[in-house]
Formats: structure tokens, sequence, C-alpha cells
């Protein structure tokens, strides 16, 4: 059974089963939606149960010719750092289908383009094709582009434009540097394997001028600095569940390409990057804390909050150790979990109030008990409390990166610290204090929104207690990366 391709492909069936469906069932299209998105979580578990933790190769692999006069082949595969993100694709998309019950208008293009934005992030992740790879990688792209400009708020046109044209003019690097390697290997190929296997041919020329093609396209997904100014906005306009998975899997998809890509195929342009890196890495950590730290508007904290924690990521990948590889992997996994559930909460209160303003509330917390609760634990995760899934990522990240690059640790510790900031202040000003009499007709959240939100909350609290079986399906691969090049 290609478990593989079901897992990618079920979510397409189910964007054309909503095509033949009437606008009019609302009810149909939003329990296809999930069905879809569902099937895809189940197989995903189906890999989960018998993935090998022992072995750094491709797993599940699947493998023909498609377009045979370009060698280029539908081959995809799994491995300890692609198969997390592929799980916390589908449980994530599963609960932000949930999430997006509340949308009214339009719903038969909303669960059609959702449904179809998840078959390409997911294929991201598989693919061991670089043709193949390039075109999941621009799959996402159409279905943001419409999520963003149909159902986003006040600026979505705009925001909508910004994203495509920033993103689009990554690909086109990103392009540029695939036909590069196609045309300088011997025989021709965009099969990744074979390209790993053939990069001791590839000057260190060349390798730098290929894996600035790539990074250009990677940078501006992640959102590095100074590509980030378009990931705020985004967020800010998307609709509540859309922002779920822009935070949660769209910006991994750039580390992601750094990893796989980046240090996998071309590890003389990546060591002699590592400079730049982590100064960037340091930039996102404690720009993006005090730019958080600045703003009035909740989902723009958390936009910014993002532009933080994937300077972590940076962080430990610059240490080009396998603790850091672990921490930058886990911080993947932590930040789509803990900033997905931060996304879904600021849309229940906007849902509500229809404001974000942190200073426009006050004492909310005897009003809405549970709501604060849960926004309380998800933002002591996000700063890194102990005991809460953030914690480890990050520690790993530091753990893995202070050996080589001792200041830039230290630098970034005041991110730690600005994030901390900038979380309290909000639930000071939000929850704490007297209670401010306009939200006295405030309602707690609702069972729909619980079912959404609560299973991130209970991931959140299992990878902060015990790690160790997250870090297990990892931790083999990592290792082998760390030593690939040594």
């Amino acid at each position: 059974m290609n478990i593989l391709s079901l897992i990618t492909f079920i979510p397409v069936a189910g964007a054309l089963v909503i095509l033949c469906l009437p606008k009019e069932a609302e009810k149909p299209i939003q329990i296809t939606a999930l069905i879809a998105s569902g099937l895809s979580f189940v197989f995903s578990l189906f890999v989960l149960y018998a993935f090998d933790r022992t072995t750094p190769l491709m797993q599940f692999t699947e493998r023909f010719s498609w377009i045979p006069s370009m060698d280029i082949q539908y081959a995809l595969g799994v491995d300890g750092l692609s198969f997390p993100l592929v799980l916390l694709t589908t449980f994530v998309t599963v609960l932000a289908i949930i999430g997006s019950f509340g949308i009214k208008e339009r719903i038969k293009e909303y669960f059609f383009w959702f449904l179809i934005l998840e078959a390409g992030m997911i294929g991201v992740f598989e693919a061991q094709d670089l043709v193949l790879f390039y075109v999941f990688w621009e799959i996402t792209l159409v279905p943001m582009y419409f999520l963003i400009g149909i159902w986003g708020g006040p600026k979505k046109e705009f925001a909508a434009i910004k994203f495509f044209l920033y993103t689009l003019s990554g690909s086109v690097f990103m392009l540029l540097a695939i036909l590069a390697v196609y045309f300088n290997t011997n025989p021709h190929t965009f099969y990744l394997p074979d390209l790993m296997a053939a990069n001791a041919n590839w000057s260190p020329r060349f390798q730098i001028l290929v894996f600035l093609g790539f990074y250009f396209g990677f940078a501006i997904k992640i959102p590095a600095f100074p590509f980030h100014t378009w990931l705020p906005l985004a967020h800010v306009e998307a609709p509540t569940a859309v922002s779920v998975i822009l935070a949660a899997v769209l910006l991994k998809m750039g580390v992601y390409g750094l990893m796989r890509i980046s240090y996998g195929m071309l590890p003389l342009g990546f060591h002699w990057f590592l400079k730049p890196l982590i100064v960037i890495a340091t930039i996102n950590i404690v720009y993006g804390a005090l730019c958080a730290m600045a703003q009035t508007d909740m989902k723009k904290m958390v936009a910014y909050s993002s532009v933080n924690h994937m300077g972590y990521c940076l962080l430990g990948i610059a240490g080009v150790t396998a603790t850091g590889f672990q921490g930058a992997v886990m911080q993947m996994i932590t930040h789509g979990i803990i900033t997905g559930s931060l996304f879904l909460l600021v849309g229940v209160i906007y849902d509500r109030a229809h404001t974000r303003d942190i200073s426009a509330f006050g004492g909310l917390a005897v009003r809405v008990p549970v709501y604060a609760a849960l926004m309380f634990l998800a933002c002591f995760a996000s700063l890194g409390l102990p005991g809460l899934a953030g914690f480890i990522s990050e520690f790993f990240c530091f753990l893995g990166s202070f050996q080589a690059w001792k200041i830039y640790a230290a630098i970034s510790v005041l991110g730690v610290l600005a994030t901390a900031a900038f979380f309290l202040r909000m639930m000071e000003k939000v929850f704490l204090g007297p209670f401010n009499n306009k939200w006295a007709g405030l309602s707690d959240i609702n069972a729909r929104e619980l079912c959404s939100i609560l299973p991130l909350t209970v991931m959140t609290v299992a990878l902060g207690i015990y790690p160790k079986w997250a870090l297990d399906i990892m931790n083999t691969t990592l290792v082998h990366m760390a030593n690939m090049f040594k």
C-alpha cells in the first residue's frame, strides 16, 4: 500500500467531492472536509506505529518515473526529519478545519482550498525529487492567496498580494538553483539522494551560488530577517484557522528546506553561510521579540513571536550538532502546537468582542475562567516555561549552538527575556486587574472551540513532561545528518 500517497492525496479527493456538492449543503461540505483531513491524519498514525526509529534511511518510499525524458520522478519518502512534520501537518489541519466551522460565507470554496493547501504542505515534506518538491511548494501558494484574499480582514487583498509576491520571488531563485544542480550533475537528475551523492563533484563556488538561490526561497518562507515583513500583515488579515496553518506548518517548510536541501545537498555552501546564518538567527530572536513587545494587537503580537521562535530553529541549525538539529526540529513541532493554539485562542476572543486590542480588556479571568486558563498555559509554553513543550526545544537549540557560537547564544537569551515580558504584559492587561464591565456579557469558550484547542493543549503538556517519544522519532536521522560532513 502506498501509504504516503494516501496521506497526501486523500485531502485532494475530499476537495473534489466538495466541488461536486451544492454550495447550499453547508453541513455535508464541512463533514467532507473533516473526514478527508481526519483520514489523512489516521493514515499518518499508521506510519507512526510502523516507523523504524533505529534507521536514518528513508522509509515507506514510493518511486516511479513521472517524466522520463528529463528523469523527473514521482518519489516520496519520510525519515526522522520529515515525518514529524507530516504528522504535525495532518494533526493541526484537522483541528484547523474544526475551528473553521464558524466560517459563514463561500463555505464550498473555503474548504476546497483548505484541503488543497493540506495536500501541498504534506507533499513538500515527503518529496524526494526536486521538481516534485517544487510543484508541491508552489501548490501551497495559490490556496493561501485565496484563503487570505477572500476570507481575510479589511486589508486582505494587500496582505494576499504581498504574501504571493514575496513567496513567488523566492520561488524564482529556487527554480534557478534546481536547474543549476540538474545541468551540473552527470547523468542529469532531480532525484535528491542522487544529488546528495554527486555534490562531491561540485566546486565550492558553484555550491555557494546554488545555496544562495535556495536560501532566498527558504528564508522568505521561514521568515528570516530581513524577509519577514510579509508575515505580520498576513497573520493579522488571515482568518483564524488560516493563521493557525500559516504559523504551525507553512513557516516550517522553509526550515525543513534549509535542513534537507541546503545542508544535505550543498555542505560547502552551507558552511560558507554559517556566520551570516547565526547573525540572522540572533536578529530574528531578539528583534522579533522586541517587535512583539511593541504591539497592542494580540494577533500581531503572536505573529511577531513567530519571527522570534523561528530564530531558535536557525540558532539550532547553525550549531551543526545533533543536539542543535534536534532542538530545531523539536522547535518546529512545539511552535506549531503552541502558536496554533494561541491563534485559535485569539480568534475566540475576537469572535466575541470584535477587537484584539490588549488595552481594551481587563480582568477577564473572572468572566471567562476556562478560556483564561487555556490562554495562560499557551502563553507560558510559548515563553519557554519548564514542564511545557516550548522549554525543551529552546533548551536544545541553545545547547546545540553554544559551543560554536557562545556570544551569539548569550545575546539570544535576551529574546527569551523579551518574550516573557510581552506575554506577561498581555496576560496582566487582558485577564488580571479590575474587571471591565463593558465585557459583562462575554461568554466562555464553547464546545466546538474546545474541540479545536484542547488537543493542542494536551500535546503542549505531554511534550513538556515527556519529550522522549518525539525525540526518539527524529534522533537517529538527525545524528546521522550532523555527522554527514565531519
